[in-house]
């Protein structure tokens, strides 16, 4: 575990926005595995899943719109942060009616499993961020079928028209 002091920074880009810079020195012994997945604590308030990002052999961690504004966070506003090494099997929760879809859908599970980790976290992330119990079973149901009807060639295009079926019905 790491606890540091960080200062909220904006790039000033289209690309990336409002950041945490973390000196590549404290989080050596939390990326040593080449994993660079950590859950960030921030003022002992709120933690969240995050990949630190690498920038001149220091790193930095993106702050969403949705963490600052629940934080109320501002730009060059000091915050105690801590960090500890995700050992979670996709760098984030997996939702309950996720899971419990792909134990019943073998090949839909296997091409899940075959995609890389970050098209996996894309999915739970598409799953979890809903907030109705019955619509993550819809959109966790759709995105099965989606693998199943592609081989596993994930097409989000084409899996955001299942997905609305899916909400149709």
């Amino acid at each position: 575990m790491v606890t540091l002091q960080a200062t909220v920074a904006d790039f000033q880009s289209t690309l990336w926005g409002h950041h945490l810079p973390i000196p590549g020195e404290l989080v050596q012994e939390l990326i040593s595995d080449g994993s660079r997945r950590v859950l960030c604590t921030i003022n002992d308030k709120h933690t969240f899943p995050c990949a630190m990002m690498p920038q001149h052999g220091d790193y930095f961690i993106l702050l969403g719109k949705e963490v600052r504004t629940k934080l109320g966070l501002r730009l060059s506003q000091q915050v105690r942060v801590v960090l500890e090494k995700d050992t979670s099997e996709f760098g984030m929760p997996m939702p309950e009616e996720f899971s419990e879809v792909m134990s019943q859908d073998e090949a839909g599970s296997r091409w899940f499993n075959a995609l890389t980790p970050g098209k996996q976290r894309a999915l739970i992330h598409m799953v979890g961020k809903v907030k109705n119990p019955d619509s993550r079973i819809r959109k966790a149901l759709a995105i099965m079928q989606h693998l199943n009807e592609v081989g596993g060639k994930l097409d989000f295009r084409q899996l955001n028209q299942t997905i609305k079926y899916y909400n149709s019905l």
